[in-house]
């Protein structure tokens, strides 16, 4: 083997890019990045767009050739192939809780989180509106109405853009009102250790904490302290160069 082999790491993950006040601008990005420095291992960086990744969305990781797609199976392939286990010490039924909480975190509350982003007119102008920038600007309007009708019709299959915004906002309140009883006054969501569950949790959580968009489920996160303790203490811990905004007062005891 030689030095280069030694030294380069052998995973690439495709990426965004940072955007709207986050160090990344999917909550799914977020989440792999973070378990894979969980893992401890060592990764590099390439941006890339959802149309250009093998299944049309990120992230996306290339580990020694082989392709793997979606943070859930990124996850099950680091874990599998490294030896891993995000979720020592969490017996049976934990692991069962952990995989519900995901389930909710990122098929619910990130949908409805998508909708105040995506749809709301003010919050698509200054947003998801300059994902067409690099287009000719001849052709950035229809682009910009183009991804703006897509995202809709995906959230009316998805089943929660077919509700009013106040409808959204109350369901993707109760989501926020469950994980913050879940977390409740323990240190991570599965009790004083670190888990994966808390990588999707701050993904999603912080997604909805920028200051960027102005929404009602950011209001919810904002009002719950002990959610923006949790949120300001992981981004402190893993991405410590990003400069994060939000409510700075609210500190961990």
């Amino acid at each position: 083997m030689d030095l280069k082999d030694m030294t380069t790491p052998s995973i690439t993950l495709y990426a965004t890019r940072p955007g709207f006040g986050m160090p990344e601008t999917s909550p799914f990005v977020i989440k792999t990045e973070v378990q894979l420095k969980m893992a401890g291992l060592d990764y590099v960086r390439n941006s890339t767009t959802p149309p250009q990744a093998p299944k049309g969305k990120v992230p996306y990781m290339v580990d020694d050739g082989e392709v793997v797609c979606d943070s859930t199976f990124i996850r099950a392939h680091i874990e599998r192939k490294y030896g891993v286990d995000l979720d020592e010490g969490l017996d049976t039924r934990q692991r069962a809780e952990s995989w519900a909480i995901e389930r909710m975190l990122e098929d619910h509350l990130y949908f409805a989180m998508v909708w105040f982003r995506w749809i709301v007119p003010e919050n698509f102008a200054k947003g998801p509106a300059n994902f067409a920038n690099g287009a000719p600007e001849e052709e950035r309007e229809q682009l910009r109405r183009d991804m703006q009708a897509r995202k809709d019709g995906d959230m009316r299959s998805h089943g929660i853009g077919r509700h009013s915004a106040g409808e959204i906002a109350a369901l993707g309140v109760r989501s926020i009102d469950a994980i913050a009883a879940l977390l409740g006054d323990k240190p991570y969501i599965m009790g004083d250790r670190l888990t994966a569950v808390d990588a999707t949790a701050f993904g999603v959580l912080a997604s909805i904490l920028t200051p960027f968009f102005d929404t009602p489920l950011r209001d919810a996160v904002a009002g719950r302290p002990h959610l923006v303790a949790y949120v300001n203490k992981l981004m402190r811990q893993y991405y410590p160069e990003h400069a994060w905004e939000p409510l700075r007062h609210v500190e961990v005891a």
